[in-house]
């Protein structure tokens, strides 16, 4: 596994190693002793699935509040998403910036989300699906969300027409 710190200090991206053969392929898809030998500690308590059947679904942009933040890792097993991470650490120099990254069922990447990050995606093609490794319980009472496009985070989506949203993510409200 490879590991790269993003500009956004703490997030990573990971580039894990596929082993083919006859067979087909092989990837480890977690390992502590490689994210501890790169300085994170991330115990997995939950694991989620998120299937997406449309080209254009925006998820997000979602954290839980403290006490019960959460860390994550996430990957792409079928299709595309533009992911995005945006800092919430208010000491931080990079507070309220934000990064992407795509993930896809072909490269082999993942994201680690540090605590106090908010995360969204987009898919890009239909029929995408997130898997996400999670350090903390689902505590709905802490669960919160911005608005996708905040004028103040101003992330640039690929495509921010004919957008699939629920209501939930369309009611939280700007910073």
């Amino acid at each position: 596994m490879k590991f790269t710190e993003l500009t956004l200090k703490g997030a990573y991206l990971i580039e894990a190693e596929t082993h083919s053969d006859v067979r087909g392929t092989f990837t480890r898809q977690f390992c502590k002793k490689e994210f501890l030998k790169n300085g994170i500690r991330f115990d997995i308590c939950q694991c989620n699935i998120s299937a997406n059947d449309k080209k254009n679904t925006l998820r997000g942009l979602h954290f839980h509040k403290m006490p019960y933040e959460e860390a994550k890792v996430v990957s792409c097993f079928r299709g595309s998403c533009f992911d995005v991470i945006v800092d919430l650490r208010k000491n931080s120099p990079s507070y309220l910036s934000w990064e992407s990254v795509e993930l896809n069922d072909k490269n082999n990447k993942m994201l680690y989300i540090p605590s106090q990050f908010a995360h969204g995606f987009q898919t890009l093609e239909d029929n995408t699906i997130i898997y996400y490794q999670l350090n903390n319980y689902y505590k709905p009472e802490f669960y919160d969300g911005i608005r996708w496009d905040d004028p103040k985070i101003g992330i640039k989506w690929p495509n921010s027409n004919n957008l699939i949203i629920n209501e939930r993510d369309k009611s939280y409200k700007f910073l």
